[in-house]
């Protein structure tokens, strides 16, 4: 019979690997490592991308946002209203996505307006609020660190490894 902590350990892996799956949208995959961590592996559509992307932005004047995921990066396009007129400006940036200290980081880049850039604070605020919403699993489990993140052109792979407590 498993000891009282395995069993707590594995549940817990358990119920983290259920909220990833509710929170991201995502499928996902949760292998044991020979050193008693585990390895969940999740991918997420582009469709489930660009649902996150928009709801990370949060702007309300932002309409019909696209999202491309390319080999290494994602294309993020769509338009934005300008306020107190029926005008709407071009907004597109290219989002990348990367692991530093086991979080995920995104950088927006080439964030143009009507083609003239974006204000710097501004892109630092979507930088922030789509690194939190898409690692907001990862927050959820203080034990795990993301490994890798890659992207093609079908999906985004995240590789997170979970140290039982």
């Amino acid at each position: 019979m498993p000891s009282p902590t395995r069993r707590s350990t594995c549940r817990f892996v358990l119920l983290a690997y259920l909220a990833v799956m509710l929170l991201t949208a995502c499928e996902a995959r949760l292998a044991r490592n020979q050193d008693g961590s585990f390895t969940l592996d999740t991918t997420i559509s582009e469709a489930d991308m660009q649902r996150a992307i928009t709801a990370s932005l949060s702007d309300p004047l932002i309409q019909e946002l696209n999202v491309d995921l390319k080999s290494g990066y994602i294309l993020v396009s769509g338009t934005r209203k300008r306020l107190n007129s029926d005008t709407n400006d071009t907004l597109t940036f290219r989002l990348d996505l990367g692991v530093n200290a086991g979080q995920l980081t995104t950088t927006i880049s080439n964030a143009l307006l009507d083609g003239l850039p974006v204000e710097e604070d501004r892109v630092a605020l979507w930088n922030q609020r789509i690194a939190n919403d898409l690692s907001r699993s990862a927050r959820r489990n203080p034990n795990s660190k993301l490994r890798s993140v890659s992207i093609t052109e079908s999906e985004v792979a995240l590789t997170w490894i979970i140290e039982p407590k």
